[in-house]
This record gives structure tokens, C-alpha cells and sequence, in this order.
């Protein structure tokens, strides 16, 4: 086992959290990361409803009685978001865990404290985790530019951006973006982190609940095959690069440009579709560089187990024959 302060404040076996990604963080996959001793992430957005959500945490706790969490995005939304009646789901089901992203936790974080919770947040910077930490936050997840979804707009990626956090936090960090194997469990170690998220690897699991053609697509992918969108806008997200992807960009790149341009290309519902009917171009989706490092569609108990384990064989051998030499 690899035992991190992560690990030891989160009651899990591994240092490896599955992102709450939309659309695909849903109880199949999060029970399976449970289980396998990872910290698995439901996203509370995909679900429709606050009262969806509570369902979604039950089916979840029916089929694992391992810790798991829920992430909570606030963003800016073309529509009313709920986020207080779901924040209160969260603690009225029970759930010891958040993690938050997006937006300043804060305003959320006397309903979480009273009810026990432990809270990691999301950043993309080392001021926003300082914050995090003075706010509360127990934890916090770093973000590097290799990452998919919203990786800020300084471009910093993790090799700088993980040490730079651990030389001025005190409290557990877990490093995300661009991880999905063994190697990249130790560097994350080395940099400084208790642990790694992963996104991107997960989708390809037997258990995440997309269609396969996305999972294969991943398998195929280079690590070329990702886009930057809304830089324009000052939104940056990094999306798997298709037609649509193109499209947006071409666009963003006239003068005049706004984000009604683009907003029936980006919808989220045209995204779901992608991971429900396998069409690849029905929609955008997101996808991180780590694409460029996935060459099968593992169990997620295979998946968990093998980086571990490889891991592990690294630390005590080729890392302390590296030392002895």
C-alpha cells in the first residue's frame, strides 16, 4: 500500500480519486472506485434534480460501503442552477465528503462544517488553493494545463504548479491532470502531492457508464487529439478535438465573436448525447492529454490495482537502485 496524509484524512486504501465528471460520474462507476479502495465522485450536476441527486447516493451506497463523495460545480449557468437545495441534499443524505469547483466555496462551507463534512476544492492556481485552505477546505485538488475540462487561464501545467502549491500549504493536496498510470502516481509523489485525480482514465473502464465508442476513441487518441475552447472567452475548457471543437474555434476566432456564436454547438445535452449514442461528433466532450497514454478499457479495480502496485515496484526498485548507483 501507499499510505499518504490524503489516504489517512479520507479513510481510503489508495491515493486515487476519480473526478466528478458530468454526464459519466454516476453510481456505477464511483461504487467501482470504491471498491477498489480509490475515492470515487458523483457528479451532482448530472443528476436533474436535487431530489435525483439523493436517489443517485442512495443507488451508490446500495452497491459499495466504502467512502465516496460528491462534487459540487458552480459556474455560471445560461440557466437557474439550484446549488443550495443540492448542497442541502448532500448533507441531508449523509455523504461525509465534497469536493467543490468552479466558484469560491465559501458561502457553502458553515452548512458543511456543521454537518461534518470534508471539503476539497478544486484549483487552478496556487492563490486559489491558498484560499482554499484559509477558508477551511481540508483538501484541495491542483488542476495543471494538461488537464481536461477548465484548466484556468495561466497555462501553468503541473510540473511547476504541484510543487509551487506544496511549498505553501499545509493541508493534503492531490494532483490532477495529465495522470492515468504508475508513473505518473510516483512523479505526483515526488512533486510534492498526496495522490493524483484522474478524469480522463477512468472514462475508459469497463464500468464508466458511456458508450464504447468514447472509451475507444481514448484508446486510439494521441495526445494531440485534444482542442482549446472559449480562450476568447476567458473560459478556457479542453475538449476531445473534433469537428465541433474546430467549429468553435473558427469561430471564436472572428473579431466579433460572442458566446451566442457558439452556444447550440457547446450545449451540454448535445455532450450527453455523445456518451449515450457513441456519435463522436454529435457534441463537444471533455478529454485530457492523458489520452495520449491509454491503451486499454480496464476494469476500474484492474486499473486501480496495476498503477498501485507499478508503483510501487518503481519506489523500491528502480527509484533506491537509482539512489544506491
Amino acid at each position: 500500500m501507499i499510505h499518504t496524509k490524503f489516504t489517512t484524512l479520507f479513510g481510503i486504501e489508495h491515493p486515487i480519486v476519480q473526478g466528478g465528471m458530468q454526464w459519466v460520474a454516476r453510481a456505477e462507476l464511483v461504487a467501482a472506485v470504491a471498491n477498489a479502495g480509490g475515492l470515487g465522485f458523483l457528479s451532482a450536476l448530472t443528476q436533474p434534480t436535487p431530489e435525483a441527486l439523493a436517489q443517485e447516493i442512495e443507488r451508490t451506497r446500495s452497491m459499495t460501503d466504502q467512502p465516496f463523495g460528491v462534487n459540487l460545480t458552480i459556474l455560471p449557468s445560461l440557466k437557474p442552477i439550484p446549488y443550495e437545495a443540492y448542497a442541502h441534499v448532500i448533507v441531508q443524505s449523509g455523504v461525509k465528503i465534497i469536493e467543490t469547483a468552479g466558484r469560491n466555496p465559501e458561502p457553502f462551507m458553515p452548512l458543511f462544517k456543521r454537518a461534518g463534512i470534508q471539503v476539497i476544492h478544486k484549483c487552478t492556481s496556487v492563490r486559489h488553493a491558498i484560499k482554499a485552505e484559509k477558508i477551511g477546505c481540508d483538501a484541495v485538488s491542483i488542476d495543471g494545463f494538461e488537464c481536461a475540462g477548465h484548466p484556468g487561464e495561466a497555462d501553468i501545467p503541473g510540473l511547476i504548479l504541484i510543487p509551487k502549491s506544496a511549498r505553501v500549504l499545509h493541508i493534503p493536496m492531490i494532483a490532477s491532470g495529465g495522470f492515468g498510470n504508475a508513473q505518473g502516481l510516483v512523479a505526483a509523489l515526488a512533486l510534492g502531492a498526496d495522490g493524483i485525480n484522474m478524469g480522463t482514465r477512468f472514462l475508459a473502464t469497463l464500468e464508466a457508464p458511456i458508450h464504447h465508442n468514447v472509451k475507444q476513441a481514448l484508446v486510439d487518441a494521441e495526445e494531440t487529439q485534444t482542442q482549446l475552447i472559449f480562450r476568447t472567452f476567458n473560459n478556457t475548457a479542453r475538449v476531445f478535438k473534433n469537428t465541433v471543437a474546430d467549429n468553435v474555434v473558427a469561430i471564436e476566432a472572428k473579431p466579433e465573436a460572442t458566446f451566442e456564436d457558439v452556444r447550440d454547438l457547446v450545449s451540454g445535452e448535445k455532450g450527453r448525447k455523445v456518451f449515450e449514442l457513441g456519435d463522436l461528433e454529435q457534441g463537444i466532450w471533455a478529454a485530457g492529454l492523458v489520452a495520449g497514454l491509454i491503451h486499454d478499457i480496464p476494469t476500474v479495480q484492474a486499473l486501480i490495482h496495476n498503477i498501485v502496485t507499478e508503483a510501487k515496484a518503481i519506489i523500491q526498485s528502480r527509484l533506491v537502485e537509482s539512489l544506491s548507483d
